[in-house]
């Protein structure tokens, strides 16, 4: 009599192997992307069945049992869990292993291969075309860094946008990290911005002394987070080094949303008891209400297809920001290292002092 424990064998495919199957048989498949709504709108996968992770088990119905089923995340690790669920029901259903940070890398390849093949005239008509309508600040400026990062130098790319704060953010983005704006022109409340990326390194790039970005993060304010992460998103798609430090309050932020075991005083446990506990407890600077004033922020975010918190910090670590939890005032509130999420670094006054020298701005926030 077997194991009604025993885990469910799923079957896995490699980013290479995905890429080859939506190449050959796109029409003949079924992707399903775990990610959430903003991540997609930067980053989508053409056909895919979009079903935010924590949807999936409710929303199974969308998902059609005829065709073979990809299900992709960020990283692979929920598309393991959802593969498991899936086969479990009878879906022929494959994980892909390494998610779409792996599958993007290798599409970033593909992309930049044929380009660097193309010689004379020819290398300079190619162009590039970036559909950032809909995407919100600081979405379009982080679309067109990712992109033109992976192209040859020379390449023309030509971008669209509906974020009206992106006629100024293009002419400053260029200006900043040396690449060339060809024109911008407005019509009909779409935003055009033809670029060619720079065949050297701007003057004014992240190498230069004195261009590096610091930013104390002392409140654990819902709103003075948001604002936070997306001015550091900013500065990281104009090639900056970025060094978030976060003490106090701020440490809220980098906590995990779930307990996590580890030996505490009395005084410790009392302030593991009081604070929040992670980014969806955060409250409000101004009109909380109890704690309604935060749901209609993320509502209203949501709506407005402005990243949440969660995505910006995600993204955040992507593009290389140097997020640092003060060790001081760890030990002061009894938080322990285990508690923070994955990604921070911890360190203390010299660190940010040493950050806070190399930069030409330093936020108190």
């Amino acid at each position: 009599m077997g194991n009604k424990f025993e885990e469910t064998e799923i079957k896995n495919i490699s980013a290479d192997e995905f890429k080859k199957v939506l190449d050959d048989n796109n029409n003949e498949v079924t992707v399903l992307d775990l990610r959430e709504p903003d991540e997609v709108l930067i980053h989508p996968i053409e056909g895919a069945i979009n079903l935010p992770f924590s949807q999936v088990t409710t929303r199974l119905s969308e998902v059609p049992k005829d065709k073979k089923v990809y299900v992709i995340c960020r990283t692979g690790d929920f598309s393991e869990e959802i593969t498991e669920i899936l086969t479990d029901r009878d879906y022929d259903a494959t994980n892909v292993e390494g998610g779409y940070n792996a599958y993007r890398e290798l599409d970033s390849q593909s992309k930049e291969a044929p380009a660097s093949e193309v010689k004379g005239e020819n290398a300079a008509k190619e162009e590039i075309f970036i559909d950032a309508k809909g995407l919100r600040c600081p979405g379009p400026i982080v679309k067109v860094a990712d992109t033109i990062r992976s192209l040859p130098d020379g390449t023309t790319v030509r971008v669209e946008a509906t974020e009206d704060a992106f006629a100024s953010d293009i002419k400053v983005w260029s200006e900043r990290t040396g690449n060339r704006l060809d024109s911008l022109n407005v019509s009909d409340g779409i935003i055009e911005a033809v670029i060619t990326k720079a065949k050297a390194p701007a003057q004014t790039a992240s190498t230069d002394s004195g261009n590096d970005k610091t930013f104390i993060v002392f409140s654990g304010d819902l709103d003075k987070t948001i604002a936070s992460f997306i001015l550091a998103n900013g500065a990281a798609s104009l090639g900056r080094n970025v060094t978030m430090f976060f003490t106090f309050w701020g440490l809220n932020i980098l906590r995990k949303p779930k307990k996590v075991k580890v030996a505490k005083n009395f005084i410790e446990k009392m302030f593991g008891i009081m604070l929040p506990r992670g980014t969806q407890k955060l409250g409000l600077s101004r009109m909380n209400m109890l704690g309604a004033g935060p749901k209609m922020i993320r509502a209203i975010m949501k709506h407005k297809g402005i990243s949440s918190l969660e995505q910006l910090i995600e993204d955040a670590k992507a593009h290389g920001v140097k997020i640092v939890a003060c060790q001081m005032s760890m030990d002061i509130m009894g938080i322990h290292k285990e508690e923070l999420i994955d990604g921070v670094e911890l360190g203390g006054v010299a660190t940010f002092i040493g950050a806070g020298e190399k930069s030409d701005i330093s936020l108190f926030i």
